[in-house]
């Protein structure tokens, strides 16, 4: 395996988008593999990372109260976010570049969700916190090492009249996936080594088989050398240049803000303002997730084939968006567990329209085919910072305007709620994404039964 580093400035483009039908064993293992991949990645993020800070603490390697768990999970989500966010893009940077009869994406791919993988057993045998802590940065270094070059391969094999069916599929993949690390990881939960490596020991499995059936690029010549201003601009797509990129980054930025502005203060807000026990708050939740994610694996599904078939995508992602950010308003108006269930309905349902054409709608605006693991690994950043942010500036919000007893998310939530809204109004000076992504020679126009369409 051997990588080139080069500027994007210094040849003419090497591919072009495709224009045929993606190979399907290609479409069906990019599913599997974005399936078995969260669910090893997503079991120890959700559950296993709490489970194991727990075992720290029965061992005496930290102390045993609520303010050491808490700062615990602080140190390891935030080394965790930084290494996530740092190796997708550079990775998806020097996939591009990456020569070799093997292609650019497969060595990755393979290398990274071993990485992953190692990381996985490193934080779940540690006896402290910096070694759980160094085991979980090398597990996400190596899970967007291989997640950067995966994705590009959307840009790479998938035309655009496919993409808003692959991208849903690849959504609803995404979410079953959590839900199927959760329970795979309480399944396991009395041995951290079998929670943590097991699922990871599946992906890598899969991830064999995908490389095997991806028809991966080969560059044609090695590209020059870079510069440290084109190192720089690894982290940068401009806006001035590209601005219906821009455009689509900033939308997943807010709507990510205004998820994670929600679900950090999840459980509090189900004690505080539904006024539910806390013994009952995990059943809810899971419950409740459920029913989201249901919800949301119907309407992507309808989503990115209607997308596909009419040619549209900036209509179903603004329109997500502002519903989404109805329903996150709306979370300040209810006051029992079976209004939440039916505001649940409407946010997985909004959230699954999103996903079901939002992905499609990037790789359509990215700036350059030659640069997609790069830009595409620019456009996660939007993923990861308001991973950050939000519980950041939630925390302070609420210790200004929550009352008392921090209950009272009347502010905050509204302050979600106009992020996401504005999040929907960038959306629509997007132009590149208005020309017709409906395939050659088919009638976009609506036909009942459409939506069983494969071709």
């Amino acid at each position: 395996m051997a990588h080139a580093i080069s500027s994007t400035s210094a040849h003419e483009d090497w591919f072009q988008e495709p224009t045929e039908p993606a190979d399907k064993k290609y479409s069906v293992w990019l599913i599997l593999f974005q399936f078995f991949f969260f669910i090893a990645l997503l079991g120890p993020a959700i559950v296993g990372i709490g489970v194991k800070v727990t075992a720290l603490q029965e061992a005496g390697a930290i102390g045993a109260d609520g303010r050491a768990f808490n700062s615990a999970l602080a140190v390891l989500g935030g080394f965790g976010a930084f290494f996530a966010t740092v190796a997708n893009v550079v990775f998806g940077r020097i996939s591009d570049r990456t020569t070799g009869k093997w292609g650019r994406r497969r060595p990755w791919i393979l290398v990274g969700t071993a990485i992953m993988t190692v990381g996985l057993a490193v934080m779940a045998s540690g006896p402290t916190l910096m070694m759980a802590t160094v085991g979980w940065s090398i597990a996400q270094l190596g899970a967007n090492m291989a997640l950067a070059p995966f994705i590009a391969t959307i840009a790479d094999q998938v035309p655009k009249f496919q993409r808003g069916k692959i991208t849903a599929l690849l959504g609803i993949a995404q979410n079953a996936g959590i839900v199927g690390g959760v329970y795979v990881a309480s399944w396991f939960g009395s041995s951290l080594i079998l929670m943590f490596v097991l699922p990871a020991v599946v992906a890598i499995v899969v991830a064999i088989v995908f490389c095997l059936v991806l028809p991966d690029q080969v560059l044609p010549a090695k590209p020059p050398r870079m510069t440290l201003r084109d190192w720089a601009e690894t982290f940068w797509v401009n806006p001035a240049k590209y601005p219906d990129f821009s455009f689509a980054w900033w939308s997943r930025f807010l709507i990510t803000f205004a998820s994670f502005g929600f679900t950090t203060f999840r459980f509090a807000y189900m004690g505080h303002h539904l006024g539910v026990e806390s013994a009952d708050i995990p059943a809810l939740i899971a419950n409740t997730t459920l029913v989201y994610t249901g919800a949301l694996m119907i309407t992507a599904w309808i989503a990115g084939m209607l997308s596909d078939r009419l040619g549209r995508r900036k209509v179903f992602v603004w329109t997500s968006t502002t519903f989404f950010a109805l329903g996150t308003f709306l979370l300040i108006h209810i006051n029992s567990v079976a209004q939440y269930y039916l505001l649940e309905i409407l946010l997985g349902a909004a959230y699954g329209v999103y996903i079901g054409v939002d992905l499609a709608l990037v790789v359509d605006v990215l700036p350059n085919p030659d640069d997609a693991g790069k830009d595409l690994g620019v456009f996660n950043i939007a993923n990861a910072l308001p991973q950050t942010f939000a519980p950041m500036i939630g925390g302070i919000v609420l210790a200004a305007t929550g009352g008392a007893d921090g209950g009272d998310y009347t502010v905050w939530f509204t302050i979600c709620a106009i992020a996401c809204l504005v999040g929907a109004l960038v959306i629509i000076p997007i132009k590149r994404s208005s020309k017709s992504t409906a395939r050659p020679g088919r009638n976009p126009r609506f036909r009942p039964g459409f939506l069983f369409w494969v071709g």
